[in-house]
């Protein structure tokens, strides 16, 4: 009995040291002129899966949740935030060649109708932006379109 409370102790002692620990999480920027939503009229349900499903890893207007803020879990989030930006930020989408564009719209349909995104980890505290067969057409569809409509 004694080795589990000294055990139960000192995880409570580590967690509270991990706390301490920096983990600068990457900038929040709210106002991106560059940003694909802003820069381009989108249909108004895409609009919304996009800010719902992909924003907060894929662009600069991440909401960072209470739990982003507690070591270990703020870790793993910052990790997927800066993996994600690296993979596609769409705060930049409008300084990118129309190739690059046509390259990530392509991952997007592949990534989307794959259910490889949003990550299924996101999507179990965010139930918001978990997408439905439905939707995950609907935005492969668009991404399909936009893609075409660059060099027409």
């Amino acid at each position: 009995m004694k080795i589990l409370k000294l055990l139960i102790l000192i995880l409570i002692i580590s967690v509270v040291i991990i706390q301490f620990i920096p983990n600068d999480k990457p900038e929040v920027v709210l106002a991106n002129e560059n940003d694909l939503i802003y820069n381009n009229q989108l249909p108004e349900n895409i609009s919304v899966m996009l800010k719902e499903s992909c924003y907060d890893c894929h662009s600069n207007e991440t909401v960072y949740p209470w739990y982003s803020h507690v070591a270990p879990v703020s870790w793993l989030v910052v990790k997927d935030i800066r993996d994600g930006r690296k993979e596609l930020n769409f705060s930049f989408w409008e300084s990118q060649s129309k190739m690059d564009k046509a390259k990530h719209l392509d991952n997007i349909i592949d990534e989307v109708l794959d259910e490889n995104m949003p990550m299924p980890i996101y999507t179990i505290m965010h139930a918001n932006a978990k997408l439905t067969k439905e939707e995950r057409q609907l935005l492969a569809d668009w991404a399909e379109r936009h893609a075409e409509s660059l060099f027409e």
